[in-house]
Parts: C-alpha cells; structure tokens; sequence
C-alpha cells in the first residue's frame, strides 16, 4: 500500500480527527457504547477490512528473541513452545505471560510479536505455545487442534504453573482466545489456582454466526487465506495417514463450514461442523468463569457480527467487556498514517497487571520498536 506525500500530510490530519465517545445507549444485546473503551480508531482507516488487514500486513513490529523448547504430549505427540525470557536483571520469578495464538497463527503473529515484546519491556517471561502443526514441523497424530480445545490448554497451563515460580497471567487471541474461555469457563474456581487473570481479544464468541460472516461476501477472502494452509496441512497429514479423511473432499471445500465438515469434526471428535460449532460457542458459558478476565472485541469485527456480543448479564462478574465501536479483527491500530500498533499489547498488559506483585518496570530499556 502506497500514497503521495500530499494524501500521507491529509492522512495525518485527519486521523486528529478521531472516533468520537460512544453515546452510553445500551440493550438487552450489547448496543454500542454500554462497555466504553479507550481505543480510537484512526480516520484514515476506514472500514472493518481495513482495521483488520492493515495491522496484520503493515504494521512495524518488535522482533522478540525467541527461544523455542518442544515438548512431549501425554498422548504421544509434541508441541513447541516459543519463549521470550525476561531480560536478565529481571526477577527469576517474574510473572510468566503465556499467549495463545489464532487459527493458523503463532509466534511471529503481528500480535505475537507486540504482546511479547510488552510483557519483556514489563520484566516478565512470555511464552508462546503453539498449537499443533502450528510451530511449522506436522504434528505426529491424526488430529490438529480445534476452537474448544480446553484439555489441551489445560495441560499446558498445569506444566507451566508446576515449573514457573512466579504468577502466571493468560491471554488468547482469535482462535486462542475462544479456547482460553472454554477453558477458563470449565475449570471455574479451580483456574484460580493455576492463572491470575486473563484476556481473550477478538474471540469467535458464537462460531455458527461468525462462520456466516466468513462464508459469503468479503468474508471468503479471509476463508480462503486460512482455507490455502490448512488444505495443505490436511493433504500432509493424509500422507501420514491414508485414508484418514477424503482428499478429494478436502480439495473441494469453499468455506469453514465444509472443511469443519470433512476434517476438523471427524478428528476431534464431533458428530460433523455443526455439532463441533455448537460445541465451539463458547458464549452460553460466559457466565461460569471466576478468573478476573478481559473479554475485548470490536464491535465491526468482519469475523463477528456486533449484535452477537454479550450483555453484561449473560456474563460473571469477574468478566470485564470492552466493545469498542471500532477496532477490526485483532487489529485496534491507533495515531497518524502509517500508523501505530501498540494500544491491544498495552491495554492487555495493562489490565493484568493490578493482578500480580508490583515488580520494577525496565520499559524505558529500549526493547519496544514499534511502528
């Protein structure tokens, strides 16, 4: 994406000329403005697509020092772990950020990298787990990973909490996020042990309307990005697995739906896509969690329709909504053109923060490179 020096100097101006305050009107659904937010949506970025594909594709990021560890699953499988160890005059217990990823995402995710390189510039470790066939090498089982994979969050917050001495905070984004709240939602009072709070970004809350919007309009340019890896990876895992599922079928699919249909249901357990995206919707268990946690979406979410996101009543108390007018798909960037892509990992940290031990910040060290 390119412009003239003349079109960069209105953008400029423009984006002055932020999103006004939301108008405090409210309804039984969520209308805009019952849960106010600070982000402001820059003027020159216009439209949900744009919000969205901007901050993914463009945006100047940190580039973490990962250090990748793999592991062994209970069932005979790995996944690999990228970590961003806090800096070295930082406490050996310094609060351990752990991240779960989007579909098709990982650690070198433009969100990734930003929530990643914050949590380093507060003193903490941060950790990246991958979910599998993410970290790049193919998983060893018949399975990948799905939208209500709680047991396997389970598992990895359990280890991380038995091996890190210092408190543990969550966040999940898209995909990850949705997982993190099945989790969150299930284990109730018993997730207080393991996690301080969390945060779930841009969380597909009712997967039957998301996949909706994913499946005609604009929406098909998104299903087709995540439809081209995950045919691949499907075709991979026939290699390993003949006859595991139909690669003609595979090769066929035109939305989520139908490759839910043919892959993700039948591995995981589900009677077909509609069951796993009624099992997925993890919006009715809102209710359950006990974990402080921020819940934040964008209420033009091109993957979520706003008039889907909870009410205050259909959620705990220890949930906190942010619905921003504005703010696209994991995107939320904010200042003049080009623009800037630090307000989601700043708000994000910011809000788990009064839930851990007051540690010296070194985010005057220079380790944040923002654009």
């Amino acid at each position: 994406m390119s412009t003239t020096g003349d079109e960069a100097a209105n953008y400029d101006a423009a984006s002055k000329a932020a999103v006004t305050a939301l108008d405090g009107m409210s309804d039984a659904r969520g209308a805009p403005g019952s849960f106010p937010s600070s982000y402001r949506a820059p003027f020159w970025l216009a439209g949900p697509h744009i919000e969205t594909i901007i901050p993914a594709l463009f945006s100047r990021l940190p580039t973490p020092a990962y250090r990748r560890e793999r592991w062994d699953t209970p069932d005979g499988d790995f996944i690999e772990l990228d970590w961003f160890d806090a800096p070295a005059d930082a406490r050996a217990n310094a609060p351990l950020f752990v991240l779960f990823h989007g579909l098709e995402g990982g650690s070198g995710s433009h969100y990734a990298r930003a929530l990643a390189a914050e949590a380093h510039a507060l003193g903490w470790h941060a950790v990246i787990p991958h979910f599998r066939s993410c970290s790049g090498p193919m998983n060893l089982l018949p399975r990948f990973y799905h939208l209500a994979d709680a047991a396997e969050v389970d598992w990895v917050l359990r280890r991380l909490a038995a091996r890190h001495t210092g408190p543990l905070v969550a966040a999940g984004v898209s995909l990850g996020g949705n997982v993190l709240l099945h989790w969150l939602a299930q284990q109730r009072e018993d997730a207080r042990r393991v996690v301080r709070a969390a945060a779930a970004i841009s969380a597909p809350l009712d997967v039957h309307a998301g996949g909706k919007m994913l499946a005609s309009g604009f929406g098909l340019i998104y299903t087709r990005s995540f439809l081209k890896t995950l045919k691949v990876k499907s075709l991979q895992k026939l290699d390993q697995f003949p006859g595991l599922f139909d690669a003609d079928a595979v090769l066929a699919c035109r939305n989520m739906y139908e490759f839910d249909n043919v892959v993700t249901a039948p591995l995981h357990g589900f009677r077909d896509a509609h069951d796993y995206w009624t099992q997925a919707t993890v919006r009715p268990k809102l209710g359950e969690i006990t974990v402080p946690t921020l819940l934040l979406n964008a209420r033009n979410d091109p993957f979520l329709p706003g008039h889907v996101l909870p009410a205050r009543h259909e959620v705990s108390d220890a949930v906190e909504l942010e619905q921003p007018e504005r703010g696209g798909h994991v995107g939320f960037m904010t200042g003049p053109f080009p623009g800037r892509s630090e307000w989601l990992a700043q708000r994000v940290t910011g809000y788990l923060s009064p839930f851990l031990p007051t540690s010296p910040s070194i985010s005057q060290s220079g380790s944040r490179i923002y654009g």
